[in-house]
């Protein structure tokens, strides 16, 4: 047993390489048998290799909620709280514990209005996380039965079959070949073939066939699971966090220069008592914050993530909504984003080369060509369309005439295919021949090649319209994806957002063309309209350059390959159908279909952020403003020039007022109407 415990520690620290020696070797290594793993030993591998899912960091709730008193807002309010029962000794008074107990007891009030409104959003993602809980068929004790995918262990046996989303990394046993959608791990829409002794990846669909494999990694061990790592790795701090600290520190500054004028007004040259002096800080100390801002915001944000979440779009946290509606660039993937992940044949653009056949009728040749059972990806879309593969079949017209009809692009048409190329479609050709034996394996006439069909993966039928909004509202929209160059510019003709893209090894300075050699990566960047061939360290990349050059960055994605770019982006959006890690990275989690759910509710964000942007702080939670076309975010500059000058003409006037209304005669014809206010003066100015 101790044997077996060290090679399965040497597997859990990935000393040894399951994923290319012989399946026996495998189950040597794994100290295991096609007959599966008993219930105990599951167990006690349980232990050993831990859950199979994606490590997630509880946070605890009392310090989540002390958090939101820990900004540079909270710890003015703190100070005077302090100063109200340390320092408000003297002249035979008490501690002003009235003061204490009111700054205190506001001070909690909008901490808890905070943590309730943003634990609300956490909750709901939370509900929707755990409503993804996936199931897989294992065998234990000898029997098959249907188990939660998190107790699967290295060495256990599983059947993966038609429809099933692979639950960890494993290879495939003896039975039929499948073919597997690995587009959430790599971007690539078109299946792959699998065949026995093969490894499969967590996180991947199966798309045709049933076989048994054999687990070989779990959880964060996954090739799923280790994205998780640059995940982590990357802790942003968020844009409306930002705004609040300038704003907090803002006050900081402004009250603490206040504060020393008064210090040196009233205790040097006024000669003030000490408790009065320490009163009228209380005071400034006070009036210096906006007391009421981290409430409004909460409420405010609040009402907006609420209003999201009927739309379609479920927020982490509130702050998300100003993120948002700052945004001015978005990074978008393609598969499954901006498009089906479903091949198509763009009938617009089908060449036909026989006289006697149609474009209708070449599809319906196609299509008989084409099984409706246990299908691929390119039976689907011709069948869809009417339409080891079949590649030939025999079909008798309605005069009695056998013919012979076959799916075959090779050397056929070359110049076509080459055009069909270029702009990223692939190509599938058809013949036919006439069979005069009538027998289903006489060998027949010469093959006649009848046409060309294109395939590819068409954009959603919203994204084109999507694409134009959301340039309509100043955000710049970048296709980013890991299929070729040229599928990538003819997916970005077809939903108008340009063509201007380039391939990843661009953005690390390698096989550079003329057009971009001279062109800084930075700016390369943020004039393109797109990038093709990426990994997920590219996406990362390209996010963390928008982000130094100033932008508010977006970033769309559904699967693991998108989840450290979803994590990096100041606002990470999960599509519907995104991976578990994809979800768990973003701060968005979409539960409609493509992109429009996106700017759909984006005027409703720029109105919250109007609405924050505009008007005294106490009133804007009803103040009436309408929406900005463009992003909108903290404009700090503009507010912070604004309040200084408000500010100081409001004290000069304060000054000379009360100047001419206590030294001068400008008011003598006015003398009653200054009698009650200027009385607390002179009775003050008496007692010194």
């Amino acid at each position: 047993m101790g044997d077996t415990g060290d090679t399965l520690l040497d597997i859990k620290n990935e000393n040894v390489d399951l994923e290319r020696i012989p399946v026996e070797e495998v189950f040597q290594q794994l100290k295991c048998t096609k007959k599966g793993l008993t219930t105990d030993e599951g167990l006690k591998r349980l232990q050993i290799f831990g859950p199979n899912k994606l490590e997630e960091k509880s946070e605890s709730k009392f310090l989540k909620f002390l958090g939101f008193m820990w900004n540079p807002l909270s710890w003015v309010m703190e100070i005077a709280a302090i100063m109200a029962i340390a320092l408000a000794n003297g002249g035979g008074k008490l501690p002003d514990w009235q003061d204490f107990v009111g700054i205190t007891a506001l001070l909690f009030i909008n901490s808890t209005i905070s943590f309730i409104e943003e634990n609300n959003a956490g909750n709901a993602a939370a509900a929707l996380m755990a409503g993804l809980a996936p199931k897989t068929k294992v065998l234990r004790d000898g029997k098959w039965g249907e188990q939660e995918a998190a107790i699967l262990v290295p060495g256990d046996i599983i059947s993966i079959k038609l429809g099933d989303i692979i639950p960890t990394d494993a290879r495939l046993l003896e039975g039929d070949s499948l073919k597997v959608d690995q587009s959430a791990l790599t971007g690539e829409s078109l299946p792959v073939n699998k065949s026995p002794g093969d490894g499969v990846f967590s996180g991947s669909t199966v798309k045709q066939g049933e076989i048994e494999a054999v687990v070989i990694a779990t959880g964060v061990h996954t090739f799923f699971g280790k994205a998780a790592d640059l995940v982590d790795s990357t802790n942003n701090v968020g844009h409306f966090q930002k705004v609040l600290t300038a704003i907090g520190n803002f006050c900081i500054c402004s009250i603490a220069a206040g504060m020393f004028i008064e210090i040196i007004v009233m205790y040097l040259i006024q000669h003030r008592r000490y408790r009065d002096g320490i009163d009228n800080l209380l005071v400034l100390l006070i009036r210096g914050i906006p007391i009421a801002m981290p409430t409004v915001f909460s409420v405010t944000m609040a009402i907006g993530s609420h209003r999201l979440s009927q739309q379609g779009a479920i927020t982490k946290r509130m702050t998300d909504i100003e993120e948002m509606a700052g945004m001015d660039v978005l990074c978008s993937d393609k598969t499954g984003t901006l498009t089906l992940n479903k091949l198509t044949v763009d009938k617009s653009i089908v060449e036909v080369f026989a006289k006697d056949v149609d474009k209708e009728m070449l599809l319906l040749l196609a299509a008989r060509a084409f099984r409706v059972e246990n299908q691929d990806a390119i039976d689907a879309c011709i069948v869809g369309m009417l339409v080891d593969k079949r590649t030939t079949m025999t079909y008798i017209d309605s005069n009695g005439s056998w013919h012979r009809v076959s799916k075959d692009a090779k050397k056929k048409a070359h110049d076509i295919i080459d055009k069909f190329a270029d702009r990223g479609l692939r190509s599938l050709g058809v013949a036919r021949q006439t069979v005069p034996e009538k027998t289903k394996d006489s060998p027949g006439s010469p093959w006649e090649f009848v046409g060309l069909l294109p395939l590819f993966d068409p954009p959603r039928h919203d994204s084109a319209e999507t694409i134009r909004r959301a340039l309509h509202l100043g955000v710049n929209v970048k296709m980013i994806t890991g299929d070729q160059l040229a599928i990538g510019k003819e997916t970005g003709r077809r939903l108008g957002m340009g063509t201007n893209m380039y391939p990843s090894s661009t953005l690390l300075g390698q096989n550079k063309d003329e057009r971009v050699d001279t062109i800084d990566v930075d700016e390369l960047i943020e004039k393109a309209d797109g990038f093709a061939g990426v990994f997920p360290e590219h996406k990362y990349e390209i996010v963390k350059r928008l982000e130094e050059r100033k932008h508010i960055c977006g970033m769309t994605g559904d699967g693991v390959n998108d989840a450290p770019a979803l994590k990096k982006a100041s606002i990470g959006i999960a599509v519907d159908d995104a991976t578990n890690a994809a979800r768990s990275a973003s701060d968005i989690v979409l539960t409609e279909p493509g992109l429009s759910v996106i700017f759909d509710f984006s005027p409703f964000m720029v109105l919250i952020i109007a609405i924050l942007n505009d008007g005294t702080i106490m009133t804007i939670s009803k103040d009436r403003v309408k929406p900005s076309p463009m992003p909108d975010s903290w404009k700090l500059k503009e507010i912070f020039a604004t309040g200084v000058v408000l500010g100081t003409y409001l004290a000069c006037t304060t000054v000379v007022f009360f100047w001419l209304a206590n030294e001068s005669d400008f008011f003598s014809g006015r003398k009653n109407l200054f009698t009650f206010s200027l009385i607390p003066y002179y009775e003050r100015k008496n007692k010194y």
